[in-house]
């Protein structure tokens, strides 16, 4: 068997097929080089216990306890049977519970003073945390095969914990890796040697074995340095190969002409832009003025004023002759853009509507005799999104072939291969997190030439973040808000624990109104039974909520259980407001499914001041610029993420009236939900929640394709913790890359490259 082979041997052929199956279900382990790096999460100490004070609520853990006592309850009148055991560490405690049939196996062994590991989900019991049925392994028995076991499958004094879910506990885990360790002596090192041998790594098969059977702490030390070198320098070579392919690609560089449209826009704007703005956009020109394409992230704070950078590098492409595309993720955000660069453009030419309808007057030609987009006065600007009639996107189409316009905003629809550019040569991204990089390729794909790219994101970015997720790209950060933003209080509304909270959050949003301000309501579901849009795992069925939104039980933020119940729906809250809280008040809803006519004209009559309570899902998130909405309640706030709390906060206090933002959950106090809420209405610095978003989730897809399913690359690197090791890869691999692009002389290394890209992501790579 080669050095490849070993690791690509199927598990099932070692492990057998129901634990295969299980590995592959359930922990997407497929292969022995799959679980060769299915690292622990951590290591307990054979005589130590693990400490029960701070374990995380509705997760699932593996510790290692004493059993302080146990008792057998009855009820149903002695036909049903209950046993109680209550684990201690000498400082906290924990209480197991095990029912009917399973009582007789754990009454006879979880006898006081016993040290076993316990694995199952953590849940709250009358105001106790509790494993219910949890599995376990005994750990101070001797005088069993059982025991004898348990004792080989662990030896050494410490005890790796792995990943593990319900249908497979860590001990199993552990025995697994047992069986396949012998092949982590045909791993192949991607580590170049004399990078390997300057920095004085173990060799890769040694940190294999030292990460799963150590010894010592310095063992685990030891394999860690080393697993986190091989994860970072083999991403940060992907990057560098995207970059060095990039330098290579030819560009038409795009200089604004003196006294064009861009100096005409800037010389009618009612303000000044800020010095943040005027840098940011120094640097996007003097890319543009270059013959290679230009490739930049734009990442700025919720209102910071990326759009109008944006813009102005669009019109300054389309004063060069080209054209420029902007991509946004919906077609609301599609539609708000067209109409804010639409209505600037007609600002510009004394006409509002003359450039949104009219052909191009007076544009200047081409060598072909076609428009190019730009003029004195104006640019045609055109929208394209999928859900347009057939003849204003044939009439769409055909401006942007001709050359007719220069500016076209956008969702998918401009990824589709029958859209044809006359010269495209600007793509903007907005909001980067919500497109894949296959996506922003497509689009970059339409021009003569590689076009100029503009990715923008509203979600702060760390640096380490920014060199892994966004690693082909260079950095500008806008970090200035523009004079007349408002502040923004925002508050946790615990509305199981305290539903008066809730009913004085209804009574701010009165007062609001009452001053003359309007407010949103955001709500995680549409609720007109299809497929909503939840913003995570699948939408459930609809339960039609049984009382009013006052918090009592089963409105908004009631409920006996908010795990069980569906997501809070827009239909539904909408109603129950409109009734009850909110009667006389002109409530209005917003959501994806409407028609576009529809959902245009309900956010006409918003920001004119007509409605006063819009109740939406998150097509609201960005975009949206309502200066007289004050106050946000964001309904089950617990189901959003950081980010998108953050987007979604920063739609109120974009006026001269503070903001105020109302984080309604039903979380117990003490679950992650709850602190995750707590941490985002402690602060309004995105690039802290930012910090604080990737060190309470998974990290995720560094390579910025988690649509495609593939498990995170990241297993003992993290990109908060480890800046100095991704920068120092980073380092090695831009070296490495120019002295060999290809890597023809580092197969090793190439076939870690291998391991890492499935077929897109190759494409991804090779793309130009």
């Amino acid at each position: 068997m080669d050095r490849v082979s070993a690791f690509d041997e199927p598990l099932r052929k070692l492990l057998g097929g129901a634990t295969a199956k299980v590995m592959a279900d359930h922990l997407d382990l497929h292969t022995v080089g799959d679980l060769l790096h299915h690292y622990p999460r951590r290591y307990e100490e054979r005589g130590r216990l693990t400490a029960l004070t701070d374990l995380p609520l509705d997760e699932h853990v593996t510790v290692v306890a004493q059993v302080a006592d146990a008792r057998v309850l009855t009820f149903n009148n002695g036909r049903g049977k209950r046993l109680e055991v209550t684990l201690t560490d000498g400082h906290g405690r924990l209480q197991l519970v095990f029912f009917g049939h399973g009582v007789h196996k754990p009454h006879k062994e979880l006898l006081p003073g016993r040290r076993a590991m316990f694995a199952g989900k953590v849940s709250v019991f009358n105001r106790k945390l509790q494993l219910a049925h949890p599995t376990y392994q005994l750990l101070d028995v001797q005088d069993t095969d059982e025991a004898a076991e348990a004792v080989d499958a662990f030896a050494g004094r410490l005890l790796p914990i792995y990943p593990a879910c319900k249908q497979l506990d860590s001990w199993r885990i552990a025995k697994a890796v047992d069986t396949v360790l012998p092949s982590a002596q045909e791993a192949v090192d991607p580590l170049p040697p004399a990078l390997r041998e300057g920095r004085g790594f173990a060799s890769l098969p040694e940190a294999l074995l030292k990460i799963h059977r150590p010894q010592t702490k310095a063992d685990i030390a030891l394999a860690r340095d080393r697993l986190k070198w091989d994860e970072a320098f083999v991403l940060q070579v992907a990057l560098a190969r995207r970059r060095y392919t990039d330098t290579q690609l030819p560009a038409v560089a795009r200089r604004p002409r003196s006294g064009g449209l861009l100096d005409a826009f800037d010389a009618k704007l009612p303000f000044t832009l800020t010095e943040g703005q005027r840098k940011v956009s120094a640097e996007i020109f003097d890319d543009l003025a270059t013959e290679h394409p230009m490739h930049r992230l734009l990442q700025g704070e919720v209102g910071s004023g990326k759009t109008m950078v944006a813009l102005r590098a669009m019109l300054g492409v389309v004063d060069a002759g080209g054209q420029a595309a902007m991509l946004a993720p919906t077609e609301v955000l599609a539609q708000q853009h067209h109409r804010s660069i639409t209505e600037m453009m007609g600002e510009l030419a004394g006409n509002w509507g003359l450039w949104r309808e009219a052909p191009l007057q007076e544009g200047r030609r081409s060598g072909d005799g076609r428009a190019s987009g730009g003029c004195e006065q104006g640019t045609k600007v055109v929208l394209l999104t999928g859900s347009m009639g057939a003849a204003a996107r044939r009439q769409a189409l055909l401006d942007l072939v001709t050359g007719e316009a220069g500016i076209v905003i956008g969702t998918h629809a401009l990824i589709e291969d029958k859209v044809k550019f006359h010269d495209l040569g600007l793509v903007v991204v907005d909001e980067q997190h919500r497109f894949g990089v296959e996506q922003r390729d497509a689009l970059r794909s339409k021009g003569k030439q590689p076009p100029h790219l503009l990715v923008m994101t509203a979600t702060p970015i760390p640096r380490t973040v920014a060199m892994t997720v966004f690693g082909d790209l260079e950095t500008s950060v806008l970090d200035q808000l523009p004079a007349g933003r408002s502040p923004i209080a925002s508050h946790v509304v615990p509305a199981k624990d305290k539903p008066h909270f809730l009913t004085r959050a209804w009574e701010r949003v009165r007062e609001e109104v009452e001053n003359g301000h309007q407010a949103y309501v955001v709500c995680p579901r549409i609720g007109d039974d299809a497929d909503d849009e939840a913003p995570a795992g699948k939408a459930k069925p609809r339960k039609k909520a049984a009382d009013g939104p006052d918090g009592a039980a089963n409105g908004p933020g009631g409920g006996d259980d908010g795990e069980k119940r569906p997501p809070l729906a827009v239909l539904d809250i909408a109603e129950q407001l409109a009734k009850g809280p909110l009667v006389g008040l002109r409530v209005e809803v917003l959501h994806g499914r409407m028609n576009p006519d529809d959902k245009d004209e309900v956010m006409r009559r918003f920001a004119a001041g007509q409605a006063d309570v819009l109740v939406a899902t998150t097509v609201i998130e960005v975009g949206v610029n309502v200066p007289n909405a004050t106050v946000m309640v964001i309904m089950d706030a617990d189901r959003f993420g950081v980010s998108q709390l953050h987007q979604l906060r920063g739609r109120v206090g974009r006026g001269s009236a503070a903001g105020l933002c109302l984080l309604v959950t039903e979380a117990h106090e003490a679950s992650p939900a709850r602190a995750r809420l707590s941490a985002v209405a402690s602060t309004l610095d995105g690039f802290e929640l930012s910090r604080i978003d990737l060190e309470q989730r998974r990290e995720g897809d560094v390579l910025g394709q988690a649509q495609s399913g593939v498990r995170s690359s990241l297993r003992v690197l993290t990109v908060i913790d480890d800046e100095e090791v991704i920068a120092a890869a980073r380092e090695e691999a831009t070296t490495v890359v120019a002295a060999d692009p290809e890597l023809e002389h580092l197969p090793e290394l190439r076939t870690a490259l291998d391991a890492l890209l499935d077929k897109e992501r190759e494409q991804y790579l090779d793309k130009g």
